[in-house]
């Protein structure tokens, strides 16, 4: 069963979501950070450039963010570039553009100093602002709401081809013209009345933006999303949720409300936690954490998977580890595989892991079993992982190539930095390395000394130990080619290995 369990304290919230007892899904809210994804503004064009057919949009944040031609609805396009007119002179315009070495140009949609409605699509990263986009999206508890697409989709999780025509005939029915909506899992078997329900408030909700955007000011903030706790209950609370346990009064208080207005029927899962022990190290969630962050993964066989990011890519690698099964090596290598690969399911949304991603299962002999790892991997994928993914067969070296939808920052990058000793390489300098670096920085200063005098060399007490005990000899040398005094001297506060001084008296 699953729980979700929500950690709220003043400075942050945390929310786990677990599988019998297996962490699942881990999000962070600071409470001192502005959370902008999903939100709407009222945003002020301030540049467009045609070479890159990107809008730069000031929203009212430290950095404009950037509007590509790509995140351009379909109908504001076509309305831009005609002004208005009759929806097949529109089209037609835009059979033109798409003829041959042609192209929809934004500097024909977008102007300078308009105003325009965008909805932050990503957060800002590093010196990026945020992306946004014009194709908008309202998520609701059975449908994620598309006000200017006018299209229907559904998850690929309801399978059964009757329910996904009800689904589709039920929504499309009661959707005003012009919207599209895509169709949650959580919809599946739900009767008019709750769809009916989730559609009358986000269409609401589309409304009041509307009206935002009409009377606010450039830069204005015209709607954002829920807070994190409502958010994680909204999309992950169904009948295979067990209990969503908060520590925190007031926004165990918020939940409950919501619960009740949303979903009354799970209204009794909803509950406080009062133990003294934190509520992460009682349902073991802390150590999960800890866990999530390293390069290598256990798994129950005792193989293992390791995984190593690149800039251009993910790459996992799946080892026996100890594992020798119990009849044919075959048989133990396809054991192990498919173990990897459910657990490197778990490992890609738990680590929020997109982009490309290589793997290295472990060779099998036999195509029979390569299929089985294919068919296998790619299932658990559309059954475990919201995210959309596609997935190459196994190839002969037993590889794996996939792309895994990006969404926001990696649990990575939301809990460490990059080592300012390593610099992101994952490996240091050897003591000796580092001693002989020392050493030669000595011998320029001895050199630039020749006399009478002292130099002394404050550095860390592993490098100390090491030139004294194995270098020793070198040192007496500079000594008597210089004519001056060195002395060595073991700090503590040296900082990094190779951190030293020298001060020539």
């Amino acid at each position: 069963m699953k729980k979700i369990i929500i950690n709220a304290a003043p400075w942050q919230t945390r929310l786990a979501v677990t599988q019998d007892d297996i962490l699942q899904n881990i999000y962070f809210e600071a409470h001192a950070t502005q959370t902008l994804e999903r939100c709407f503004f009222k945003g002020k064009v301030v540049k467009v450039l045609p070479g890159i057919q990107t809008a730069f949009v000031d929203i009212g944040q430290e950095r404009s963010g950037f509007l590509h031609i790509s995140e351009i609805d379909r109908e504001l396009a076509m309305q831009k570039m005609t002004g208005g007119d009759d929806i097949d002179e529109v089209e037609e315009v835009v059979r033109e553009q798409r003829a041959p070495q042609q192209r929809l140009d934004i500097s024909k949609i977008l102007n300078e100093g308009e105003s325009v409605l965008v909805q932050v699509s990503k957060e800002p990263l590093g010196e990026k602002g945020a992306k946004l986009t014009t194709c908008f999206t309202l998520p609701g508890r059975f449908i994620v709401l598309m006000p200017n697409i006018p299209r229907i989709g559904i998850s690929k999780k309801i399978e059964d081809r009757d329910e996904r025509q009800r689904l589709r005939d039920l929504v499309g029915s009661r959707l005003p013209e012009g919207m599209g909506a895509i169709i949650r899992t959580t919809c599946e078997h739900k009767d008019e009345k709750e769809l009916g329900q989730d559609i009358t408030y986000l269409v609401n909700t589309w409304a009041e933006i509307q009206k935002g955007f009409q009377a606010s000011q450039p830069q204005a903030k015209l709607h954002e999303d829920l807070a994190l706790g409502l958010q994680v209950v909204r999309d992950h609370l169904d009948s295979d949720v067990e209990m969503v346990v908060c520590d925190n009064k007031e926004l165990h208080a918020q939940i409950y409300k919501f619960v009740k207005q949303i979903a009354p029927e799970h209204g009794h899962k909803i509950r406080f936690y009062q133990e003294k022990t934190p509520l992460f190290d009682k349902f073991d969630i802390e150590r999960q954490i800890d866990e999530a962050i390293d390069r290598k993964v256990s798994l129950r066989s005792g193989g293992s998977i390791v995984i190593e990011g690149t800039e251009a890519m993910t790459v996992v690698d799946v080892n026996t580890g100890r594992f020798i099964g119990n009849s044919n090596l075959e048989e133990t290598i396809l054991k192990t595989n498919l173990e990897a690969a459910e657990e490197i399911v778990r490992q890609l949304r738990l680590r929020n892991i997109g982009g490309l991603i290589v793997i290295d299962f472990i060779d099998m002999a036999t195509g029979a079993n390569r299929q089985k790892l294919f068919r296998t991997f790619e299932k658990l994928l559309r059954e475990r992982d919201k995210l959309q993914s596609v997935v190459l067969r196994v190839s002969e070296f037993g590889l794996v190539q996939m792309t895994r939808k990006r969404s926001g920052k990696t649990l990575s990058d939301q809990l460490t930095v990059t080592c300012n000793s390593c610099r992101g390489l994952g490996v240091v300098n050897s003591v000796q390395t580092e001693s002989y670096r020392i050493l030669r920085k000595l011998e320029k200063a001895v050199l630039a000394k020749q006399g009478s005098g002292q130099i002394t060399v404050s550095m860390h007490p592993s490098i100390f130990y090491y030139i004294t005990s194995t270098e020793y000899n070198a040192i007496l040398q500079l000594e008597k080619e210089a004519g001056c005094k060195i002395v060595l001297i073991a700090a503590d506060h040296a900082g990094e290995l190779g951190a030293f001084t020298i001060d020539a008296a």
